[in-house]
């Protein structure tokens, strides 16, 4: 299959799950610089030089190829060697916002779930945006199991990577084991259609989410990380002019789930900015 370079700014990675293959990988998704949204996979992104460790809003450059086992539109095979990160991420704030949305001017924002679904049985679409009405809850759950079932764990402590992902030894950096998340996270969430309130649920697996409970487990302990992981997602990101990026499972073809968290400021009314100015 044919392969070619693309410049890809990053909106998304999910926290790492075992890998048969790979060891552990990533989903990550994008927009190019045509503006279209691209899922790249498999990314073992712990397992990769430092120098191509991506961040979220960064762009890359890296060579690709349609992933030909993945007939999802969006998906795409990445030669993660090639990886070139450019610069530093984008900023955020007052002028760094407005810079990161314009990136997505040409991606449609879906404000109803059902919409989404709907454009995945028409067009094949399996990454989307949705701008939810409100936020209802965070809903915490146990996993099935706290620690990796020895099938998983044989995976996470396997000698090789496949050599056509990581070309050369100078791409790879040994990683402290994987931990595991013994936690799932949903956000439940409402949708307005016709006036109408209507109530769907999706599961979070972005990184940040991850990253966040590890955190807040090592300063507050297991029985204090919960309030302030709930304050983040519950009131923090709320209050921002909030989008989810949901993707569909390559196995389970109509099920989604929210990859990423995006939260630019909400947009000020203009009788707010003229009160401003006096």
């Amino acid at each position: 299959m044919a392969t070619f370079t693309e410049r890809v700014l990053i909106l998304c990675k999910t926290y790492p799950s075992p890998s048969a293959s790979y060891v552990e990988t990533s989903c990550v998704a994008g927009v190019t610089a045509a503006g279209k949204l691209i899922r790249l996979f498999p990314v073992p992104f712990r397992l990769i030089a430092d120098e191509q460790q991506f961040r979220k809003w960064q762009w890359i450059t890296v060579r690709m190829e349609k992933a030909p086992a993945d007939h999802r539109p969006e998906s795409h095979r990445v030669f993660v060697d090639t990886v070139q990160c450019e610069g530093e991420p984008l900023p955020s704030g007052k002028q760094g916002w407005p810079r990161r949305m314009e990136h997505l001017r040409n991606v449609p924002i879906f404000s109803d779930f059902d919409a989404v679904q709907a454009a995945r049985e028409s067009q094949g679409t399996t990454l989307a945006l949705l701008r939810p009405n409100r936020i209802l809850e965070l809903q915490i759950k146990p996993t099935k199991s706290a620690d990796w079932t020895p099938e998983e764990l044989a995976k996470l402590k396997q000698d090789q990577i496949q050599t056509s992902l990581l070309d050369t030894e100078a791409h790879r950096k040994p990683a402290p084991l994987l931990q595991k998340i013994p936690f799932d996270f949903h956000y439940r969430y409402e949708c307005l259609v016709d006036g109408k309130s209507v109530v769907y649920r999706h599961k979070l697996v972005d990184w940040e989410a991850g990253a966040l409970y590890r955190r807040l487990l090592r300063e507050h302990g297991p029985s204090g990380w919960e309030a302030p992981f709930r304050a983040k997602y519950e009131q923090e990101l709320p209050s921002t002019d909030l989008l989810m990026l949901l993707g569909t499972m390559h196995r389970f073809k109509d099920k989604w789930l929210a990859v990423s968290v995006i939260c630019p400021p909400k947009p000020q009314s203009a009788n707010h900015s003229q009160e401003s100015l006096f």
